[in-house]
């Protein structure tokens, strides 16, 4: 019987389609907001390298006593540790710093620098059992057909920016090709993106449920398959968050908040020659 909370990769894991996100949360603080999310419910939390908070992620996961099987953790390799020998080196960091002996998702974080090199030490820490799934984060259409048609074990997820005003429909269908699963960062908003939680649209399909427009937004992602990975350092916000299993958008819903597309690639291009200067110049 499917798993209405979970998806499945490629390869079988089961991943579930909530979790809780720290981007931007200080790593002095991350301790006690993954605990609290831990307390709520979430049992998969989305940090990276880059966030500086994977000690506090690890240190909440072995004081809250639930059992490592039963948590999926997701980091990404940050630019500039890529390439085969400092991808590598910076897994057993990840690993160090998380406390865990395996991690359940690895990502590459941008698209850029030698992203080959990582993927190489990835698949060989997922064949080593130091990671249990890998795949990318923020690669665009094009550059993510370019990728996943050189690599041997392809992609089984790829994070990009998706929520009711970003939808991302363009890339699904070479998604689906790939079987390779949209994850979502910024699912009620981002970077560039205002008015999901103030969308009168949401709040009006949200009354005949009793859910708030945020709530409503998460689902319709989750109904879609797609994993979401939103964040909150309010205690009430992140119960919200999590209790949006018990109901079902019709499918008439459905198509009408796939009107409010706003920008289907997201409200950053990764493309953009000043945005990869910044990064290569800075991280490489």
């Amino acid at each position: 019987m499917t798993n209405p909370k979970t998806i499945q990769l490629s390869n079988g894991v089961e991943m579930p389609l909530l979790g809780y996100g720290v981007f931007l949360v200080p790593p002095a603080e991350a301790e006690r907001f993954v605990s609290d999310a831990l307390n709520v419910g979430y049992r998969m939390i989305d940090t990276a390298q880059a966030y500086y908070n994977e000690e506090g992620v690890g240190a909440a996961i072995r004081k809250s006593g639930i059992a490592r099987q039963d948590l999926f953790l997701v980091t990404k390799v940050w630019i500039s540790n890529n390439g085969e020998a400092r991808a590598a080196a910076s897994i057993d960091e990840s690993l160090r710093k998380l406390q865990t002996d395996y991690i359940d998702l690895l990502l590459i974080h941008q698209a850029y620098g030698d992203v080959f090199g990582s993927w190489r030490a990835m698949e060989k820490a997922y064949k080593e059992g130091k990671v249990r799934a890998i795949g990318v984060s923020n690669f665009q259409e094009a550059r993510f057909f370019d990728f996943a048609h050189y690599v041997d074990i392809k992609p089984m997820v790829n994070q990009l920016q998706c929520n009711a005003l970003v939808q991302q429909q363009g890339i699904e269908p070479l998604l689906k090709k790939n079987d390779c699963r949209m994850m979502a960062w910024g699912p009620l908003g981002g970077q560039g993106v205002d008015g999901i939680v103030h969308s009168d649209l949401l709040a009006n399909i949200g009354s005949h449920y009793g859910k708030s427009a945020a709530q409503v937004a998460l689902r319709w992602l989750t109904q879609r398959g797609i994993v979401a990975i939103p964040k909150s350092t309010h205690l009430q916000r992140m119960e919200q968050n999590i209790n949006i299993f018990d109901f079902t958008l019709t499918d008439a819903e459905m198509t009408q908040i796939a009107t409010l597309n706003q920008h289907d690639t997201g409200t950053i291009n990764f493309a953009d020659m000043q945005f990869v200067k910044h990064l290569i110049e800075t991280y490489g």
